[in-house]
């Protein structure tokens, strides 16, 4: 793969933010509810995307997952995915650094370019996209190894230059793990806690030196403890690397990212269930002015 992980210059190329009809409707009658607080940061631009996301469509043999789906996702922010069980959030993230080519009969239509370079064109390495694009999957799974020899695993694979000590040094640093681990890197990782695991790997993924990582539902399996380490986590290596979550927390997806996309499942008219980008904006204007009444639904807790 030829992409260039240095920022692309004068991509001149805005886009409108995705956006549907605004349902309309009488919303005075609904219970009052209280929708997550949404923590204060800085406007995130898109004038810089990394990801462009243009009617993307994934099929899973003849049944169509996900249609449809177009947006932008910004370099060095944190952007959310949430909604409902099988809205397809899962089959997006994983088209991001094509995870989904290892499911028989799956397909993605429509196009995704990751520096304005076509991710799905022939000539490019799958195996290449997912060194520069990490993923982080919902539970943890370090290898059957020591602490340091998880970390090291993949420069050793990718032949990376420096020295390995190093290497191992500053990603367990990066993934605020050093301090707890730095005396016992020669014992398994499997003796570790869950929060700490999920740490280790994400030390395993920045080790390789990735420009994205994707995060499917880190959490999920973690206590409120190791869910805020994380969170706290996600916000520093955002200044270094371009994040992007899928979460079922909506609180989570209010505290820590710059942009949301929600997602929800239409039915068509044989009773099949697509999974639909409903809107896509800063988090802030989710959670607090969304456009569609399904996205208002949904973050005060009428459905879903």
């Amino acid at each position: 793969m030829t992409v260039s992980t240095t920022t692309t210059e004068g991509l001149g190329m805005n886009q409108p933010e995705p956006s549907t009809a605004t349902e309309t409707g009488d919303r005075s009658t609904a219970a009052p509810t209280r929708q997550p607080e949404v923590r204060a940061r800085p406007s995130a631009s898109l004038a810089d995307p990394v990801f462009r996301l243009d009617d993307v469509s994934v099929w899973y043999g003849d049944y169509e997952a996900v249609r449809d789906v177009t947006l932008d996702i910004g370099r060095q922010q944190i952007t959310a995915m949430i909604g409902p069980s099988g809205c397809g959030k899962s089959t997006m993230i994983r088209c991001l650094n094509r995870m989904n080519d290892l499911i028989p009969g799956a397909r993605v239509e429509g196009k995704i370019t990751y520096h304005d370079e076509d991710m799905y064109a022939d000539y490019v390495d799958p195996i290449e996209v997912r060194r520069r694009i990490g993923m982080v999957f919902q539970k943890p799974n370090p290898f059957p190894k020591s602490i340091y020899d998880n970390v090291a695993y993949g420069p050793r694979v990718n032949g990376m230059p420096g020295k390995m000590a190093d290497i191992v040094e500053q990603a367990l640093v990066g993934a605020a793990l050093w301090d707890e681990v730095k005396d016992k890197l020669k014992d398994s990782a499997l003796a570790l806690s869950g929060g700490q695991q999920q740490r280790l790997c994400i030390a395993r993924t920045i080790a390789v030196k990735p420009e994205v990582i994707l995060m499917d539902e880190p959490c999920s399996a973690l206590d409120p403890i190791a869910t805020a380490k994380i969170e706290d986590l996600m916000q520093e290596l955002a200044r270094e690397y371009t994040i992007v979550i899928v979460t079922h927390n909506m609180q989570q997806a209010a505290r820590v990212s710059d942009r949301t996309a929600f997602f929800t499942a239409d039915v068509d008219d044989k009773g099949v269930r697509h999974g639909r980008l409903v809107e896509y904006d800063l988090t802030g204007t989710i959670f607090s002015k969304p456009a569609d009444r399904r996205t208002e639904d949904y973050i005060t807790g009428r459905f879903g």
